[in-house]
């Protein structure tokens, strides 16, 4: 009998940011890659003690990788817990089974609840290359998921990682399905409702495809980076957070399959709804405000559209236990004035300092958001949570909760301002008619958002105000020369992303 020791490299960390792809580094004259036919792109299984992840091999020559050493991306390293001077186990991984469940929906067979767990399983372990990542995902898209099959695969999302229980009978959360840029009404809906001594712990996303996602705003206020237990003890002291995520390993199924989505530009409602779902089931939420904006250029374009994905999401909540309240709010264009983590962070300190500068539609929408979870909650009377909200930010309360939340998480500190500023003017006389949403995103990212915390987009002119030729209608932000120029490039290209009209809307 032969027997077969082990391959073994000493791992190490090459720092090179994969986002969630785990990805391992071969010399092309390694003893293991020869031995065991590894070529460019193959799938390798890495264990480190009780730590094992699948990754993609990419190949190399030169002096990049020592002999006898195996590189990892930062996700790989971090997934396998790794530290300096670690020996990793190399090997083929297991054939993938959960595949076949895959195939099956293929040829239209429905997934059965042991078939999503197992699949959602193996994508949180690593087992899914992009490739058959993308086949699950498309063969989900559509009106391909039952309601049967939507619960299941937000039942495996919320199991696949960790759960947070707090012992109160009433855990509120509010979500935004997105589509609007600017749209920060998170940090303000969490202080309002938290003031009136309600639980509302709140872990948000970074921007994948965006200019700012809530973490990355919040991060430019205070710490969001904090693990399970800091974040319980903030929740215990204040009532709620503004958290990351990703750093409580909330549903880490959501977080892997939402960079290929975004690839394939398929956001379809069943995977939206375990997106969603999953995430505040995990949370530890009983009961959930979903806002929907609806509007051309939003990620839901018709009332007929929302409508639909509420009853969606209502259904899929009541089988999990969570009850779930949708919310339709008007998603024509852009929410406040800043587009960009620092900038949406200067919008939020107007609107809590109750300053006559602050965006006012931020400002409205944070308050009819926060009357609904006071009305939910039971600190307010049904219909009249929009007023005690309105009194609560007036008052300063709500700026005192939401400044007691920032120091439990680390400290409040002052966002920064960016080195370039380039205003951009109205070539004719006319009422703003519309603004592209997309486009304007896609602006504030050329310019540099998130990467670039400060750079982004100021608005000075809002739909149905008459401008005049000269007169600014936003103004780009950017921490260097080149990133303004893309930005100021793609707006040649575009120059329509204000729609001007001499017609009164």
């Amino acid at each position: 009998m032969v027997n077969h020791e082990p391959n073994r490299l000493r791992l190490v960390r090459l720092e090179i940011d994969s986002h969630h792809q785990a990805i391992a580094f071969m010399r092309r004259d390694c003893h293991v890659c020869r031995s065991e036919g590894f070529n460019a792109m193959s799938r390798v299984e890495l264990t480190l003690g009780a730590h094992k992840v699948v990754a993609t091999l990419d190949v190399v020559g030169g002096d990049l990788i020592a002999p006898g050493t195996i590189g990892v991306s930062e996700s790989t390293w971090k997934l396998l817990r790794a530290k300096e001077g670690d020996e990793v186990v190399i090997a083929h991984p297991a054939p993938l089974e959960s595949l076949a469940h895959v195939r099956a929906k293929i040829y239209g067979h429905a997934f059965s609840r042991d078939a999503l767990h197992r699949v959602v399983d193996d994508i949180v372990g690593g087992s899914y290359n992009d490739a058959q990542l993308a086949a699950f995902i498309t063969v989900c898209a559509g009106a391909n998921m039952n309601l049967d099959e939507t619960t299941y695969l937000t039942e495996a999302m919320v199991s696949a990682g960790e759960q947070l229980h707090w012992g109160h009978a009433q855990i509120l959360d509010k979500h935004c399905v997105g589509g609007l840029p600017g749209n920060r009404t998170t940090p303000l809906v969490v202080a309002i409702v938290a003031a009136h001594g309600l639980y509302i712990p709140k872990t948000s996303s970074r921007a994948i495809t965006s200019p700012a996602g809530t973490a990355d705003t919040m991060e430019m206020l205070a710490p969001v980076d904090l693990d399970m237990l800091s974040m319980q003890r903030v929740v215990e002291r204040e009532g709620g957070c503004i958290v990351w995520g990703g750093s409580v390993n909330l549903s880490p199924a959501d977080d892997v399959m939402i960079r290929v989505e975004r690839v394939l530009d398929i956001d379809s409602e069943g995977q939206l709804v375990a997106s969603v779902l999953s995430k505040k089931i995990a949370a530890g939420a009983s009961h959930v405000l979903i806002d929907i904006p609806v509007g051309p250029t939003a990620k839901v374009r018709s009332k007929a559209a929302a409508e639909v994905l509420g009853e969606l999401l209502v259904a899929v909540g009541k089988r999990l236990g969570l009850v779930v309240r949708p919310h339709l709010s008007d998603g024509i264009g852009p929410v406040g004035a800043g587009i960009g983590p620092a900038l949406e962070a200067w919008d939020l300190l107007a609107v809590f300092q109750n300053e006559h500068t602050a965006p006012q539609d931020l400002r409205e929408r944070s308050l009819d958001l926060a009357g609904h979870l006071l009305e939910i909650g039971g600190a307010a009377a049904i219909g009249k949570g929009r007023i005690l909200a309105e009194e609560t930010l007036k008052s300063g309360a709500a700026w005192r909760k939401f400044q007691a939340i920032c120091q439990a998480q680390g400290g409040l500190r002052e966002p920064p301002t960016a080195q370039h500023q380039h205003p951009v003017v109205a070539l004719r006389d006319g009422y703003v008619k519309a603004i592209d949403n997309r486009v304007l995103a896609r602006l504030a990212k050329l310019a540099g958002a998130p990467a670039s915390p400060s750079a982004g987009i100021y608005l000075q002119a809002r739909i149905g105000q008459w401008v005049h030729r000269g007169d600014p209608l936003f103004t780009l932000h950017a921490e260097t020369a080149g990133e303004l120029a893309y930005a100021l490039d793609y707006h040649a290209g575009h120059p329509d992303v204000f729609l001007l009209s001499e017609e009164m809307l």
